[in-house]
């Protein structure tokens, strides 16, 4: 899966993902989860997005973790670059 197919299902995965956000949320937190930082070559194996943190009011690239269930039910968080919402487009 080449970097705009990733980026497309995380933007929309980002609209979606409070609607679909897991009750068990919470407790699953509790469990420590490796962070995992997203490289070009990394495939990772997404079934379903748990959660999105906000990008920082920078203008400038910052870093987001999305929370997500791979195809075995197991969590992954994965951390990666995006514009920060700072930016003034005047």
């Amino acid at each position: 899966m080449n970097f705009s197919k990733i980026a497309l299902i995380l933007v929309l995965g980002s609209t979606a993902a409070q609607a679909f956000a897991d009750d068990n949320y919470s407790s699953a937190a509790s469990s420590p989860v490796p962070v995992e930082t997203y490289t070009d070559a990394a495939k990772p194996d997404i079934e379903k997005v748990v959660s999105i943190t906000e990008a920082a009011d920078q203008c400038a690239p910052v870093p987001v973790q999305m929370t997500y269930e791979d195809s075995h039910g197991q969590r992954h968080i994965l951390q990666y670059q995006v514009m920060g919402t700072g930016c003034s487009n005047g």
